[in-house]
């Protein structure tokens, strides 16, 4: 007789994962940061007798253990639970939300650490899709090891999803660093005196000033800064006044103040340039690129190469006169500002040319790059390029007259600097089309280079406006997913023909590319 077999057992499924125990503490602070402004002004100005001060403090006790309420709530019914191709993420008090992230959707995967994350060894996970305008799972926070574990088993899995024998092996790897992974590759490392120089190239002094000024708004009465201003202002002006200085007096007092006013952006620059870049290391580990940087706060944001939609390199003067520029992309995730460090922008913030045409060739290989020429265009049309400054500066100017006399008439200087710029400007204006990309160049005093692979493009569009109606032209608009920036991948002022010459050769060249 034959012997009866067992069936198969099935794998047991894969537990649930919680967050760190500690994650409660870093959600109420979270949430303890929006209510402090208002919690401070219960305290100071929430009453003046002794039951006003008694309801006063036993409201922000109320407020305070609600907060932690809610927090040890969010702790306890959030769970994540990794699949064979997906993340699944179970969230909600009242209201139970259930969310299914497959991890070829993940574009980027962002690890953050402020100083408290780093004191208590944790992290909190950002796991970032394309388009979206927040992530698709916050993980307020997880062991910092945990953390890595699961951005490598993200990068892992989002390559080419393996098999798994086991439905526990996916958790098992949270507890263990992969031991098969390639080494990373180094392929941009900055050393302070680098970030010492994005610091003196950059005008990110103004953010510190205009937030300190935001914030005065906030925590004193109104008009009192700017009374307090003008009543020192007074003060100084009339004192200088009584001593009846010389006119070099005056102006050497005057350059003082704006060199000690610049040298002061210049030290908040170097500031937040080492709060930011410090330690910036771009590495390369199975076609995936990350960033970490930061020297309280430690941001580790990776992105796939194959999401990289569009690159751009860019120099202002003072970074060409001491020959550097930096190397910036877009990628298909769209959550985060171009500022904020969530979103993988900046792979160069500041290197040689050389550096950055190095990398350039690496990342893309079948570029050709500088392009072997550029295609300009017509210079008979560099007066477009001021057609407001044409218009708006004399009708100013005659209203400048009418007010302050035959000095309002001194705006009109501005046009012939207009004028030369627009025509340095259109000198530089350009493109290169091949059969793998097209790139754009342009301006003068900042400059700027435009490039995407035609695989990448998502749509091309022909424009013409009423001007380019009467001058015979057109422009070519090319888009990507995730673009951003005030720099638009655009051929502009090119001859009607030739402008509908390029749009057919780049619409052969993506049908060609999709029937492969």
């Amino acid at each position: 007789m034959p012997q009866d077999t067992a069936p198969p057992v099935a794998p047991a499924p894969a537990p649930d994962q919680r967050l760190h125990p500690w994650s409660w503490l870093f959600v109420m602070l979270m949430q303890l940061r929006q209510f402090l402004l208002p919690l401070v002004a219960l305290l100071v100005f929430g009453g003046r007798g002794d039951r006003d001060e008694m309801w006063t403090y036993l409201t922000t006790l109320i407020v305070i253990a609600v907060l932690v309420a809610i927090s040890i709530l969010q702790y306890l019914t959030y769970r994540y639970h990794i699949g064979h191709d997906a993340i699944s993420v179970r969230s909600g008090i009242i209201a139970r939300n259930r969310r299914e992230i497959p991890f070829a959707r993940i574009h980027n995967v962002v690890v953050h650490q402020n100083p408290l994350h780093r004191l208590f060894g944790v992290a909190e996970l950002r796991l970032e899709s394309a388009g979206g305008h927040r992530p698709e799972a916050e993980m307020r926070v997880l062991k910092l090891s945990q953390a890595l574990a699961l951005e490598q088993l993200v990068r892992q899995r989002g390559q080419q999803p393996p098999p798994l024998p086991d439905a526990g092996d996916a958790a098992a790897v949270l507890h263990s660093a992969p031991s098969t992974a390639a080494p990373a590759a180094v392929l941009l490392q900055l050393g302070n005196r680098d970030v010492l120089r994005i610091g003196l190239l950059s005008n990110r002094g103004w953010v510190a000033v205009l937030a300190a000024w935001g914030a005065s708004y906030q925590f004193f009465p109104r008009g009192y800064v700017s009374d307090a201003v003008e009543h020192h202002g007074r003060e100084v002006f009339g004192y200088a006044s009584h001593l009846h200085p010389a006119t070099w007096v005056w102006v050497v007092a005057a350059v003082f103040t704006v060199g000690g006013f610049w040298l002061l952006l210049r030290l908040l620059s170097v500031v937040l340039a080492l709060l930011r870049y410090h330690g910036f290391q771009l590495t390369e580990q199975e076609r995936r690129l990350t960033v970490t940087s930061g020297l309280l706060t430690r941001m580790r944001t990776s992105v796939a190469r194959r999401r990289i939609q569009a690159w751009t390199l860019r120099e202002t003067a003072l970074q060409r006169w001491v020959g550097r520029r930096q190397l910036r992309i877009d990628n298909a995730a769209g959550v985060g500002s171009d500022d904020d460090g969530r979103d993988l922008r900046e792979l160069a913030p500041l290197a040689t040319p050389a550096a950055c045409d190095d990398l350039l060739r690496h990342l893309l290989p079948r570029l050709q790059w500088p392009p072997p020429r550029w295609q300009g265009v017509a210079r008979r049309g560099w007066w477009r390029l001021c057609l407001p400054a044409l218009v708006v500066v004399p009708l100013l100017s005659v209203g400048a007259v009418f007010e302050v006399g035959p000095w309002g008439a001194v705006l009109l200087a501005w046009l012939p600097w207009s004028a030369f710029r627009a025509s340095r400007e259109i000198a530089r204006m350009g493109y290169y089309l091949d059969g793998d990309y097209v790139a754009v160049r342009g301006g003068w005093w900042t400059r700027w280079w435009r490039l995407a692979e035609l695989d990448k493009l998502q749509s091309l569009r022909l424009s013409r406006s009423p001007l380019d109606r009467m001058l015979g032209t057109a422009s070519v608009w090319l888009d990507t997913a995730g673009a951003g920036g005030s720099i638009a991948l655009r051929l502009r002022f090119l001859p009607e023909s030739e402008a509908r010459g390029v749009l057919k050769t780049l619409n052969q060249a993506l049908a060609r590319r999709r029937l492969r």
